[in-house]
């Protein structure tokens, strides 16, 4: 395990963090509580994969927003909403967007629409992604401290640590997915009415 996370850990938390993330970063931390990775380093690579990421998503929205659109229809009712809130608390937003679980993805994208400049995305967008991988790797670090202090010696129980905390990250994204997946039923239900069952 130890090292196989010292080759592999870093490139896992950038890429996880890159796509979406939390789960892996979680437990970037707790592997860094553990001594197999340097928090720092969690922190950094976090850093790095969330910023990319959502620097993709914006420059996409500034530049391919009509082809990705007809691609994923599903977005216009979250762009709706994104861009209201973009209207209203464009600094903020910009700078806690990754805390809004539901709208993460779509939120850069819908930036990158906006007319907000591009400098302005990049300069918010590295502050909102440094203080996020730093309290949610913070956060999975102390998770393993408090876990020590309860169970003792958490080295003997790692792997099922890992594997719950997985697991625990995989079953929040599936409820997500479901309540995804009833809510556009029920859209594409009320959009076909009676006749169209």
């Amino acid at each position: 395990m130890e090292a196989f996370l010292q080759t592999y850990g870093y490139w896992a938390v950038l890429i996880g963090t890159f796509l979406e993330g939390e789960t892996i970063l979680v437990l970037g931390g707790l592997a860094a509580h553990m001594g197999y990775m340097d928090l720092a380093g969690v922190i950094l690579a976090a850093f790095a994969g969330s910023l990319c990421g959502d620097q993709l998503f914006f420059f996409l929205g500034r530049r391919h927003n009509t082809f990705l659109l007809t691609r994923r229809p599903s977005w216009t009712t979250k762009l709706e909403r994104a861009n209201r809130l973009i209207d209203r608390f464009q600094t903020p937003l910009i700078l806690g967007f990754r805390f809004l679980y539901g709208l993460r993805t779509v939120m850069p994208f819908a930036i990158g629409i906006s007319n907000v400049p591009v400098i302005r995305f990049l300069f918010l967008n590295a502050i909102g992604a440094i203080v996020w991988a730093a309290i949610v790797a913070i956060g999975g670090y102390l998770f393993g401290n408090a876990l020590e202090g309860i169970m003792g010696n958490i080295r003997r129980y790692e792997k099922m640590l890992f594997v719950l905390v997985a697991l625990a990250g995989a079953v929040v994204w599936a409820i997500y997915l479901v309540r995804r997946h009833r809510k556009k039923a029920h859209e594409t239900m009320d959009i076909k009415g009676p006749e169209g069952l």
